[in-house]
């Protein structure tokens, strides 16, 4: 009870700070006076303000007591929705394989790929419950765990689940090298070659680039920063072209961030499930919002086995393990089927690794870490971003994961700032790889799970600097051209 009390407490002087009711520098209300004020305890309200200070809302002030910290207001509009398009097939995989290799390139700053640092990830404890198993349970862990997967970890899995607002059994959850996998073994179950599959816009260059490869076309649906996934422009979708699946993030989408409120979620739900029309969730930042428990994942508000699960630990407890895992209901026995044929199994010492490390009680803590870190760089690149980019520039403000969606003014394209970015040894992921339509060409996807440091604030006034010049240069063109007319 007293963990929902200080959360509500920070929630409420959040939303005061942020609508000016305490302006930079000035002095927030006591402890005693707060704990008065609310009827609890000096604790909580002690919890609640290092809360906020892990988001970087107040400063501490030895005998002084807390204050508004003094940062500049974060006041750049929200990119706007996205238009539809035509179903299409196209692919643009020479510029999603060079940013890849460029985000392991040495000596580049990787801003590119949604890849966390290893500073950020438990190398440490999953080192040793790898060692402990290769040690003690070798001969389990050098053979085989075929399809679902080891059952201590899918146990593991239902017990986070129930986070996400979902009940499932253990029986029900196939383990999947990454989640990429689980994506691809539900595309396959329910499509075939020529279909037509509906999309966000923009999305995951991974699932552009998944639906190229199994011969799928794509709808793609515009989807709004701040509540995702148009419904109406679904139901458009759906009634003019033959959509055999939906595939989307409702929680802290990639590349916009958008987590679509619940009440969208239950009627997205309802409307799938009426036309019976499945839906491929891709789950894969649900536990790095920034305030578990306000949000629940698409799969909780399933009644008619709708939702098809898809997520993994790549973006928490490491990317190299490639665990990850699908709830795919009447669905199940032919993935199974389909993985076992294709992949045949999960990393067996990596199952069991995990389910190890997850059994230990220190992944919940880690989580709390994570969320607290990825919250402050978000704030710290959009601060950087709005200071140091061109006049015009719009910024997503996500609730969760790691990512920023930018919005470049004047015609500005990003693939151009792409390669200016890589001769200054910077990585970034130009809008256009994350659709096949041109109507992200000035947009930007970048990578704020990374140290926030002097290097990295370098590397994002270099961006702004490189995008002011491309301004520059189209605004003369333009001055020219009219002289001529």
């Amino acid at each position: 009870m007293s963990s929902l009390l200080y959360q509500q407490i920070a929630r409420q002087l959040a939303d005061d700070i942020r609508k000016g009711f305490y302006q930079p520098g000035e002095r927030i209300p006591s402890v005693r006076k707060l704990s008065t004020q609310k009827g609890v305890s000096h604790a909580t309200v002690l919890h609640a303000y290092a809360t906020l200070e892990d988001q970087g809302l107040i400063r501490a002030r030895p005998q002084s007591g807390y204050f508004v910290h003094n940062t500049p207001a974060l006041t750049a509009p929200t990119p706007p929705i996205a238009r539809v398009e035509q179903p299409y097939a196209v692919t643009r995989s020479g510029i999603i394989s060079e940013i890849l290799h460029q985000s392991r390139r040495e000596g580049v700053i990787p801003l590119g790929a949604a890849v966390p640092s290893s500073q950020y990830l438990p190398l440490r404890a999953l080192h040793q419950q790898m060692s402990k198993v290769t040690r003690f349970h070798s001969q389990r862990a050098y053979s085989y765990i075929f399809s679902p997967g080891y059952e201590p970890l899918r146990r593991q899995i239902a017990i986070r689940m129930r986070d996400a607002g979902a009940i499932v059994d253990p029986a029900e959850i196939v383990i999947t090298n990454g989640c990429v996998e689980a994506i691809q073994l539900c595309l396959r179950s329910v499509t075939n070659p020529g279909d037509l599959i509906a999309t966000e816009a923009p999305s995951y260059y991974g699932l552009v680039q998944l639906c190229d490869l199994l011969g799928l076309k794509v709808i793609e649906i515009p989807t709004d920063p701040d509540t995702g996934l148009s419904l109406e422009s679904l139901e458009k979708a759906a009634n003019k072209w033959p959509i055999k699946a939906l595939v989307l993030t409702a929680r802290a989408g990639n590349p916009m961030g958008a987590t679509m409120p619940e009440d969208r979620q239950r009627k997205l739900v309802a409307m799938m499930a009426q036309r019976g029309l499945p839906i491929i969730e891709d789950d894969i930042y649900g536990e790095l919002m920034f305030e578990p428990g306000r949000s629940k994942a698409l799969k909780a508000f399933d009644c008619s086995d709708t939702v098809m699960y898809c997520s993994s630990f790549s973006k928490t407890i490491s990317p190299g393990v490639r665990t990850g895992w699908v709830i795919a209901g009447r669905h199940q026995s032919g993935i199974e089927k389909l993985q076992t044929f294709t992949t045949l199994s999960a990393c067996s010492v990596s199952q069991m690794s995990v389910a190890a490390y997850l059994e230990n009680g220190g992944y919940d803590r880690h989580l709390r870490y994570l969320r607290q870190e990825y919250r402050k760089n978000l704030s710290s690149f959009q601060l950087a971003v709005q200071q140091y980019f061109p006049e015009g520039t719009q910024i997503t403000r996500p609730a969760g994961g790691f990512i920023l969606w930018i919005s470049l003014p004047g015609g500005i394209d990003a693939q151009r700032l792409f390669e200016q970015a890589l001769e200054h040894n910077i990585s970034i992921a130009p809008g256009a790889v994350f659709s096949h339509s041109e109507q992200f060409n000035h947009c930007l996807r970048l990578n704020c799970g990374v140290p926030w440091n002097r290097e990295t604030e370098r590397a994002v006034m270099t961006l702004g600097v490189l995008a002011k010049g491309l301004l520059s240069k189209i605004n003369a063109l333009e001055d020219v051209g009219e002289e001529v007319a």
